[in-house]
């Protein structure tokens, strides 16, 4: 794994408390930034992560607040800021999947409009909300962005932000694959074997593997931007 110095960065990361958002969050802060960790407010593994990173000598804050709400939105990013001082890297990676069971396509009445609404309030609408808000220190920074895709939504908004954002701020996305994580779906050990089967690396991700692509699209990959990156393994090959 390819080290950085990111003494005196700082960097956000919604959805920090779990999964990708808090393997993003470590690898960050063990490269020397400082971190703000986004999670629920009444989730407390957000404050455990926060306490554990301490512990070990790492710089990180709380940042509670609910990305899928506007204001409680705006106001988390900007406390956020307003704590870290400046933001070099924004890592846009709320998301809810909505349901812990597969929906399948005949399963139509399961889908409905409350869980449509939530999809776009968190998983779109959060992404730019938190883009919008942060987008004044990110550009005062010359810092990124980079958006956990889980929705096809999230690669165009990627590309509008891109443009609008640049040349100062960068802005990309990581579309992962079958990721063992809390955030997902809930898998049977048959499913699970047969996207590690399907893949031609013949593993499933796991959250550091995304964090991994996700620190060095935020701090390398100097000419990237507006681009999605998958990291399934091959398996979508």
């Amino acid at each position: 794994m390819i080290a950085y110095d990111l003494a005196g960065k700082a960097a956000l990361v919604t959805g920090g408390a779990s999964g990708i958002g808090l393997a993003t969050a470590t690898l960050l802060a063990r490269n020397g930034a400082t971190v703000a960790i986004n999670f629920l407010p009444d989730d407390p593994r957000g404050g455990e992560a926060v306490a554990k990173l301490a512990a070990e000598g790492r710089k990180a804050v709380a940042a509670p607040g609910n990305v899928g709400d506007a204001r409680d939105c705006e106001r988390m990013v900007k406390k956020a800021v307003a704590d870290l001082g400046r933001l070099d890297l924004l890592v846009a990676n709320a998301g809810t999947p909505g349901t812990r069971k597969k929906i399948e396509p005949h399963d139509l009445d399961l889908i409905t409009e409350e869980f449509w609404n939530t999809l776009l309030q968190v998983n779109l609408l959060g992404v730019f909300r938190c883009a919008k808000a942060a987008a004044p220190a990110l550009k005062a920074a010359t810092g990124a962005i980079v958006n956990t895709a889980s929705m096809a939504g999230v690669v165009s908004l990627t590309r509008n932000l891109a443009r609008a954002l640049g040349p100062r701020v960068r802005v990309n996305a990581v579309a992962p694959g079958a990721v063992d994580s809390s955030w997902m779906v809930e898998w049977s050990e048959e499913q699970r074997r047969a996207s590690a089967e399907g893949a031609v690396l013949k593993r499933r991700c796991t959250p550091e593997d995304i964090a991994e692509v996700i620190v060095f699209l935020g701090f390398g990959a100097a000419m990237v931007t507006g681009q999605t990156i998958v990291v399934d393994g091959g398996l979508t090959l």
